[in-house]
């Protein structure tokens, strides 16, 4: 599962179990990791209690889980991570490489099955997923007749699953809301893409019964904590609800996600929704964790922090923002980038600011996404044909041993004098509000910044670079 690194996800993911499900059985896990990032895993089935397994000799580990809590697992690895379905005498052996981390992820032994199901489910969501960007250009009873079609078909596939397969009511309940909400996400999604941010304020125009499928949402089922789509839902959900008061007053034409007002509200109405508090407090979370990720107003972040801190119950979380709304401040233009130590690939350890000597684009990378680090790398190789008096540095954000990321280099034939990792990744992804896969900075030849969240492939990338190397 790539849409956040792990070291982020492991911060703010819910996790949840039935809290009548309690025995004393027990389960085992156990399994092979192939090109392994590092010698351990964890696995966790809530944020706060988390077991570390060392990989044996031969890459493999086994462990025993005693009384056992029926549900969702999560176990990670060199910064990814996937959930698994655990239930009382379940022995679920895994395989896997890391070089095509799910897609080579393969369960065995009793328990296997459930499990199988559910990885090639995710699998398939991801390729649903790419089809929606091309569906939401239909008129919406088109595009929802598509969806329904597509979602009962997988329906059907659960319900013939089932009747071969030995199941629990537990397993039913998680698969079939794993297709359901994905579904109900891209209800949700649909006018953002099929209005556009110029014409969004016609959202209100869908049909009537756009949304009727809303009666069978329950905004408060631990159970559920666990399951991707559903998390992603919630998400969807209020960046929709959230429009309403938002064009009220006709003060917004221009959609605009960053806009204070509008993330204020989505605050408030998640507030209002939900109201088991393990729930609220992860969406809260999260949605003041991208907002405050992506904002360049120290007002407005901290207007936000104030309205988060209201109404979440989490201390840990409540914590885990102030930094994180700390560390943006940090970032802001004209401060010095922050110090941090990393690794050259000849294992030297050294302070960021020690190799900046010249104006310098800092790129912070991802080994799970294969597709952005390719892309990225190649246009840092044009940006630097185009700017030679620009330096260009990468650095990987991952928790790996260096000789994995040296493979990864050495693979794709990259130079290795401007690439580095973080010795601490875990302290780089909070001091650099790291939110995704990548980030990139652009920094003077005194390593003060001048942009700290830019893309590559962004319109503005050349002017950036040109502006940094006409103030030295």
């Amino acid at each position: 599962m790539k849409l956040l690194i792990a070291s982020i996800l492991t911060s703010f993911l819910l996790i949840g179990c039935d809290s009548e499900s309690k025995t004393d059985d027990i389960a085992y896990f156990g399994g092979e990791i192939i090109n392994p990032n590092n010698n351990y895993i964890t696995i966790y089935s809530n944020e706060f209690e988390r077991d570390t397994i060392l990989l044996d000799a031969q890459n493999r580990f086994t462990y025993k889980i005693k009384d056992l809590t029926s549900g969702l697992y999560y176990f990670t690895h060199g910064g990814e991570f996937q959930t698994l379905l655990i239930e009382p005498n379940d022995s679920i052996m895994l395989r896997l490489n890391t070089s095509d981390f799910d897609e080579s992820l393969v369960y065995t032994g009793n328990g296997s099955k459930k499990n199988n199901f559910l990885i090639k489910s995710f699998l398939n969501d991801e390729v649903v997923s790419k089809k929606f960007y091309k569906l939401q250009h239909l008129e919406p009873e088109e595009f929802e007749s598509h969806i329904n079609k597509a979602k009962q078909q997988r329906l059907e596939h659960l319900e013939r699953f089932v009747l071969t397969q030995e199941t629990s009511p537990l397993f039913r309940k998680i698969a079939e809301a794993g297709i359901n909400y994905s579904y109900y996400t891209y209800k949700e999604k649909y006018p953002f893409g099929y209005f556009g941010n110029n014409k969004l304020i016609h959202y209100k125009d869908l049909p009537d019964e756009f949304y009727n499928y809303r009666v069978h949402v329950d905004f408060n089922d631990v159970s559920l904590s666990g399951v991707y789509s559903y998390n992603k839902f919630m998400d969807w959900y209020f960046h929709n609800t959230a429009l309403k008061e938002y064009y009220h007053n006709g003060s917004h034409h221009k959609f605009d996600r960053q806009a204070l007002d509008y993330n204020l509200e989505k605050l408030r109405l998640i507030d209002s929704v939900i109201d088991n508090k393990t729930i609220k407090d992860y969406v809260l979370k999260h949605a003041t964790r991208v907002f405050v990720y992506n904002s360049s107003n120290a007002v407005q972040s901290q207007s936000m922090l104030g309205s988060y801190l209201a109404k979440s119950t989490n201390d840990i979380d409540k914590t885990y923002i102030k930094n994180l709304v700390n560390s943006t401040l940090s970032l802001y233009p004209g401060n010095k980038v922050p110090s941090i130590e990393i690794v050259d690939f000849n294992n030297n350890v050294i302070d960021l600011h020690d190799v900046i000597d010249a104006p310098t684009v800092i790129y912070c990378w991802s080994s799970n996404f294969k597709f952005s680090y390719r892309n990225s790398h190649y246009m840092m190789k044009n940006l630097k044909v185009k700017y030679p008096n620009m330096n260009f540095i990468a650095i990987n954000i991952n928790d790996m041993n260096t000789s994995s990321w040296k493979k990864t280099l050495n693979l794709l034939k990259y130079p290795t004098e401007n690439e580095y990792m973080f010795k601490n990744p875990n302290e780089a992804i909070q001091k650099f509000a790291i939110a995704n896969s990548q980030k990139v900075l652009i920094v003077d030849t005194n390593g003060h910044i001048i942009k700290s969240n830019t893309d590559l492939f962004g319109t503005d990338i050349n002017e950036l670079i040109e502006a940094t190397l006409a103030l030295n």
